[in-house]
């Protein structure tokens, strides 16, 4: 039987892709911090996963997740724990920002490369690495979120490339959503000006492309759309652009 571990297992996207693949009869590994919300989703599901609560926050305790799974002939990776910080660059509280630094950006690091040398020694496997529609441009006003996965999305693409060259059978992705129904914007702080697709559809539409091997996946047409245009607009209108958005965001929050 096929194995998964998913970060960021208790709520939003990681939650919905739990529930896909117990559906698919994958063993499952949960990681995430709430231990209670992670026993409640197991309750949940047809398959007894293994359940891991620890805050993976940093890069030596995304080692120590590692050194517990590494054993356990995992054959995909989902890496989706992560949070995002709003507000202006000066503004924004640092130690909050190195918190999602370290979450989004060296856990992710640490787990997607020493997992990938495992599958790449056994020539199979498939990691999810979570990013999203903000890694195609700056982000004013959550400028440290976009620059996160900005990050993610290129260290997947560069991965899949190598991997590529190699003729290797293991697949990496990147996930880009939109807007999307979870907490996330209860964390940042802001509230979403596109209406946002379902966790549930989001999750399903990503294992269905990381199945099929496809390295940046991207989706509802809607957000296809804005990330294509992304790619040929002026960098200082696509700047102002996301100001705007962020700002909108903002002040929907405030009203609230």
């Amino acid at each position: 039987m096929k194995k998964a571990l998913i970060t960021g297992a208790s709520s939003g996207i990681g939650r919905e892709l739990a529930r896909i693949f117990d559906s698919l009869g994958f063993e499952l590994i949960l990681v995430a911090r709430r231990e209670d919300r992670l026993k409640a989703l197991a309750d949940c599901l047809n398959g007894t996963p293994r359940i891991i609560a620890m805050d993976i926050g940093n890069a030596e305790n995304a080692k120590k997740l590692y050194e517990l799974t590494r054993n356990d002939n995992v054959d995909v990776l989902i890496n989706n724990a992560g949070f995002g910080v709003w507000g202006a660059f000066t503004e924004t509280d640092l130690d909050r920002e190195i918190e999602m630094l370290r979450l989004d950006v060296e856990a992710m690091h640490v787990l997607f490369k020493l997992f990938l040398k495992d599958f790449q020694a056994k020539n199979s496997g498939s990691i999810l690495n979570v990013a999203s529609a903000a890694a195609f441009a700056p982000g004013p006003y959550m400028a440290g979120y976009y620059a996160c996965k900005a990050y993610v999305l290129r260290l997947t693409q560069a991965a899949a490339f190598e991997l590529k060259e190699k003729k290797s059978n293991v697949k990496v992705s990147a996930l880009c959503p939109g807007p999307v129904a979870t907490e996330f914007n209860q964390v940042a702080g802001v509230n979403f000006s596109v209406k946002p697709l379902s966790a549930k559809y989001t999750a399903k539409y990503a294992v269905k492309q990381m199945l099929k091997g496809k390295t940046v996946i991207i989706p509802g047409n809607y957000m296809k759309l804005a990330c294509a245009a992304s790619k040929i607009m002026p960098s200082g209108a696509a700047l102002k652009v996301t100001a705007s958005i962020q700002k909108n965001k903002m002040k929907k929050a405030v009203r609230k």
